[in-house]
């Protein structure tokens, strides 16, 4: 009898996208069907934002809407506040407006009530509005888990006019989240002959063409063809990879440093982007000093060009953690390999000190043997900092 494989339940895309221009506009049946009586989460900015456009579409269609600000963070405090403003207003639908963060809460507020969600990000910073899953954060900004939602949103509204009024950082950053899907899906499950973890993985390595090839052209011209093309990758084709692939091909060292770096006071005002594209030089330099990858090392080289076109981190310094202690290194360190974590997804055990010593050789020659490997590892445990 032929052996049965495991059930896999995968949540691989919004019930319906709608992007373009005006699209908020054009959204109000859309919405309607969903239900009546929306409560609207975000940031009190995002919500300024969108506030006159949806007037008109909240009137025409007898909407009763709310408003309640998400704060700084999905954190388990405001998502009790926020279950406690659906059960006052009585909604029957939430609408989530704002970066990765608001709509992380609103999505799991959404599944913790069992009601519908629309995503409406303001920002392409991140793949947040398009995927079954939000992070839970600490009261103090720091990581602490993520929660796997039932689905994806029941509709994902991209509007090209709102997500223009965000600073070009937020673009940048949502790049470098984007392009980790290589470099993280690649390294988890490219050896996998599953036909859809195949296809993610390709799917990966378009996204990263994608970015190299129009992300500095779209940095130019905003709200032309190419910025249309980069903000659809960054967030709507990022998320089809995780949909597709699952788990293991969203994230891996890249975003285990992140996490890492999320309990470092000093680090909160860098982007969720900007901290993965900085773990995304990391893992390749683990990959450099404990397999011996060239190919690790001449893609390092090759991000860290692109980096320097495009703006993105490419040390701690660039995070504005040049002061960081040894202590407070070590402190991200461990998170980043804590038991559970994404870092353990790579094809090699990885112990904090050498962590450490990938994250301060980010800019490293690829020429860098092991021996000077051990140096820096050598320094951290002296607690010196090598940059």
């Amino acid at each position: 009898m032929p052996k049965l494989n495991p059930i896999v339940s995968l949540s691989i895309a919004p019930a319906q996208v709608v992007r373009g221009f005006n699209a908020i506009e054009q959204v109000g049946d859309l919405i309607a069907r969903l239900g009546s009586r929306p409560l609207m989460i975000g940031g009190d900015r995002s919500l300024d934002v969108v506030k006159s456009r949806f007037k008109s579409v909240f009137k025409s269609h007898s909407l009763s809407a709310e408003k309640a600000s998400y704060g700084k963070d999905c954190s388990e405090k405001t998502l009790a506040n926020l279950k406690a403003a659906v059960a006052d207003h009585q909604a029957d639908l939430i609408i989530g407006v704002g970066g990765g963060k608001a709509l992380d809460t609103a999505k799991l507020v959404a599944y913790q009530c069992n009601l519908p969600i629309v995503t409406i990000p303001t920002s392409a910073a991140t793949c947040a509005a398009w995927t079954a899953l939000s992070n839970v954060y600490s009261d103090q900004h720091a990581f602490l888990y993520d929660v796997a939602l039932a689905r994806c949103p029941d509709l994902l509204v991209l509007d090209y006019d709102l997500v223009a009024t965000a600073p070009q950082r937020t673009l940048v950053a949502g790049i470098g989240d984007a392009i980790a899907k290589w470099y993280e899906a690649s390294v988890s499950s490219g050896h996998s002959d599953k036909t859809l973890l195949i296809a993610a993985v390709q799917q990966a390595r378009v996204l990263r063409d994608i970015l190299f090839q129009k992300s500095q052209a779209a940095l130019l011209n905003p709200l032309g063809s190419d910025w249309q093309e980069v903000v659809d990758a960054s967030v709507l084709m990022a998320g089809v990879i995780g949909g597709i692939g699952g788990a293991q091909c969203r994230t891996v060292a890249a975003h285990a440093v992140h996490n890492g770096l999320t309990h470092l006071l000093e680090s909160h005002h860098a982007l969720h982007g900007e901290k993965v594209a900085f773990g995304i030089l990391v893992q390749l330099r683990l990959e450099e000093m404990l397999q011996g990858n060239v190919l690790a090392a001449s893609s390092r080289q090759q991000l860290l060009k692109f980096y320097d076109e495009i703006g993105l981190p490419k040390t701690l310094a660039d995070l504005g953690l040049a002061e960081v202690t040894i202590a407070q290194l070590h402190q991200a360190a461990e998170v980043a390999c804590s038991e559970n974590s994404d870092i353990h997804r790579l094809p090699f055990s990885v112990a904090p000190s050498q962590l450490m010593a990938a994250m301060v050789s980010t800019t490293a020659p690829d020429s860098t043997m092991r021996t000077e490997i051990e140096e820096i590892q050598r320094s951290c445990d002296r607690g010196e900092i090598v940059q």
